[in-house]
C-alpha cells in the first residue's frame, strides 16, 4: 500500500504478506518485490538524506517519511519509481501482489 499526503505526495510503503509464488527463500516474486522497496529505503536515506521510518520483518515491510521530507524531487523521484517498479510486477503477477494507493487519513 501507498499512502499519500494532502498534496499528493507519496509519503509511505507498507507491504503485508508472502507472495506465496514458491517455497520461502526461493520465492522471485517476493524477491523482487523486496528488492525494490528495500532499495527505495536505502535510496531515501543515502541519495535523498531523507530519514525514514523503517521496519523490516518477515512477511511484512514499512517505510515511512516524515513529513518535511516527503515533497522533495529525490524523495518523489524515488518513491514514484519504486511505485512504478511494484506495479509492474503486479501486472504480471496480478495473483500475488495487489498495489493500492490511499490519500491522507483523517
Amino acid at each position: 500500500m501507498v499512502r499519500r499526503d494532502a498534496a499528493g505526495e507519496a509519503v509511505s510503503l507498507e507491504l503485508r504478506g508472502h507472495a506465496g509464488k514458491g517455497p520461502a527463500g526461493f520465492d522471485l516474486v517476493c524477491a523482487a518485490v523486496s528488492a525494490v522497496v528495500q532499495t527505495a529505503a536505502l535510496g531515501l536515506t543515502r541519495v535523498a538524506g531523507a530519514h525514514p521510518a523503517v521496519e523490516s520483518r518477515s512477511g511484512y515491510f514499512r517505510c515511512v517519511l516524515p513529513a518535511a521530507e516527503a515533497g522533495t524531487p529525490a524523495a518523489r523521484a524515488i518513491l514514484e519509481t519504486a511505485l512504478a517498479g511494484l506495479r509492474d510486477i503486479a501486472e504480471e503477477h496480478f495473483e500475488a501482489l495487489r498495489v493500492e494507493e490511499h490519500g491522507e487519513e483523517r
